[in-house]
């Protein structure tokens, strides 16, 4: 039986990112998706032109809807916007039992603020606690965190910080470290194991929609009934095709490669195979 899939996060007119990014990933991850939308945003590849939030209690009828219908085995949230919606999304969800998968939202590729200054204590004490994973970007984590990332002893103050507020694990992306050769992103388990996932860094501005795509392809994985560490590594293969195999589309940021695990990991692991 096909597993089911929920997001629940902005749309992206573009395509590349948000709501579309995320239902192309469980496509292609042969899950099926399902959505509860949480904003509306005017945006291509160079950048968002507007966004128009939904009403909270409308993005809660949207998950009812889903939940009180199919038997959904994972979710995930992206951009969530306000405070409000999120203390309503986190209390809808907070005793289904159901893996969560949080990609704490806050910046757009071309700079947009995508989630309001007084919503990370929301964050912080409502969705955090509920979480399997969170898949913070360095910035995000430097300010959700409160820490400064410049180092390898501040990556891992920072984590512990995100893990004291409540997540079962915590993958602290390394693509905002430019410093670093391979793009590295570490992951950090409640009872203190720490694994990495290592990838060559490439040299691209088609990165529309890496941190939606990554942390769908990991919900993704996890409905199907991958362990978390399979799921994270699956996903890190997913979305470096998605980088490597670029659609050339836009003329800013453009969006990843939703095809490309299919069309050529996948296909490699037969030919090898």
């Amino acid at each position: 039986m096909i597993s089911v899939t929920m997001t629940i996060a902005g749309s992206d007119s573009g395509g590349g990112a948000g709501i579309q990014a995320d239902l192309k990933t469980f496509q292609e991850l042969k899950t099926f998706g399902t959505s509860s939308i949480t904003a509306l945003t005017a945006q291509n590849t160079l950048g968002v032109q507007d966004v128009f939030p939904v009403e909270a209690s409308f993005i809660v009828k949207q998950i009812n809807a889903i939940l009180e219908d199919f038997d959904v085995k994972a979710i995930k949230t992206g951009m969530l916007f306000s405070s409000t919606i999120i203390r309503e999304v986190s209390n809808r969800l907070k005793d289904t039992k159901i893996p969560l998968i949080i990609d704490p939202v806050m910046i757009a590729k071309g700079g947009a603020t995508l989630l309001q200054s007084d919503a990370i204590d929301a964050m912080i004490q409502d969705l955090f606690p509920i979480a399997t994973i969170i898949t913070p970007n360095i910035p995000e984590a430097e300010a959700i965190s409160g820490i400064a990332i410049k180092s390898e002893d501040d990556l891992q103050l920072a984590a512990q910080k995100l893990l004291s507020f409540g997540p079962q694990v915590v993958i602290l992306k390394g693509g905002h470290l430019s410093d670093e050769s391979e793009a590295i992103d570490r992951v950090y388990f409640q009872d203190g194991t720490t694994l990495n996932f290592t990838a060559k860094r490439l040299p691209t501005k088609d990165t529309h929609g890496t941190g939606c795509t990554f942390s769908a392809a990991i919900t993704a994985f996890i409905a199907r009934g991958f362990s978390i560490e399979d799921a994270i590594s699956e996903a890190k293969k997913y979305i470096h095709a998605a980088i490597s195999h670029g659609l050339n589309l836009g003329h800013g940021h453009g969006p990843t490669n939703h095809f490309a695990y299919n069309d050529h990991v996948n296909k490699e692991m037969v030919s090898n195979g």
